[in-house]
């Protein structure tokens, strides 16, 4: 249910209350019951759930319920009126994530599930609370022992990896490595053929302005970024670059490429939201389960409204069905 202080009641909710949504699975919500029916109610929405206290011995057997929501109660004073990060808000929306991740590892006779779909998290909150996380990524890949992940983000329009995550600009050199940018390549790659496409056109965008043109702005390019080119190309990845920065999406959304990789999170993103910020998916590349998440925050501003756009979660659950599937060897 993300933080309880922001639109995941809500986004929730309003995606799960489209029939065409609930008929994709049987889903497991990891929340608090009381947010929910009041996004319900503020939506007109009668609740169409089962609730079962989270830490109830039920919650042991096999969960078959077209949609079950596990309580988190003792959360309950984070009311509705509350929309900014507390620490009680980064404690809730942890125990919804561990839960959900514990259960992603188990069998689905032993209530377990096939994938994890995360509404928006307040960094701020889980700082509040003592998180070392700086976000969804990390959390997952040191809670399933993953070395390698990568953000990724799946949209109608332009599809983007990225080499570096929840990193201050300054500070990239220190972390920009020939690995870090090998690896959204090759996982980039296996996405997109888990999506069906057979042979992925994959461009890669430089770091420095007009690509350093040769080492003029910048050596990462040819001491960085070539080599990881290059390595992926000796794998047989057919992948292009490093190109600049302001044209390589325009190529991408033309139908040049199926997938971009950018070197650091704004360059990867900005166009992403511009084009389909309602539309677009976070996945979350390399982890032995699927996981997806809306491509927006808590939108702390608008909570309690009914204005939030459900779109993004409606994508985030579709992609995850469709992965869980691809992944079970079934056609979903």
């Amino acid at each position: 249910m993300g933080d309880p202080a922001g639109i995941g009641p809500e986004v929730v909710v309003k995606a799960l209350s489209d029939p065409q949504v609930r008929r994709l699975a049987r889903f497991v919500v990891y929340g608090m019951n009381e947010l929910l029916a009041y996004a319900a109610d503020l939506a007109e929405t009668e609740p169409f759930w089962w609730r079962i206290q989270h830490d109830s011995p039920r919650t042991g057997f096999s969960l078959t319920h077209d949609i079950v929501v596990l309580d988190y109660d003792e959360y309950t004073q984070l009311g509705s009126a509350i929309h900014k990060p507390t620490r009680q808000g980064g404690q809730a929306s942890l125990a919804f994530i561990d839960d959900a991740i514990a259960a992603a590892g188990r069998p689905i006779e032993d209530a377990g599930i096939d994938a994890v779909v995360t509404a928006p998290i307040c960094k701020e909150s889980w700082h509040l609370a003592g998180c070392k996380f700086p976000g969804h990524t990390e959390l997952f890949a040191q809670r399933t022992k993953t070395k390698k992940v990568v953000m990724a983000f799946d949209s109608p329009k332009l599809r983007v990896a990225l080499a570096t995550v929840h990193i201050p600009l300054m500070d990239l050199r220190n972390v920009l490595t020939i690995g870090a940018v090998y690896d959204p390549i090759d996982l980039g790659n296996q996405f997109c053929k888990r999506l069906g496409i057979a042979k992925p056109r994959i461009a890669v965008a430089g770091l420095n302005p007009h690509a350093s043109e040769s080492g003029r702005f910048g050596d990462e390019e040819t001491r960085i970024i070539t080599p990881a080119i290059e390595a992926a190309k000796s794998h047989g990845i057919d992948v292009h670059g490093p190109f600049p920065g302001d044209t390589v999406f325009n190529a991408a959304i033309a139908g040049r490429y199926d997938l971009v990789v950018a070197m650091y999170h704004d360059q990867g993103l900005i166009p992403v939201k511009l084009l389909c910020f309602d539309q677009a998916v976070n996945v979350t590349l390399g982890l032995p389960i699927v996981r997806t998440s809306p491509d927006h925050g808590t939108a702390f501003d608008i909570v309690g409204k009914n204005v939030a756009d459900p779109g993004s979660m409606k994508a985030a659950i579709r992609l995850a069905v469709r992965l869980a599937g691809e992944r079970k060897g079934s056609r979903v």
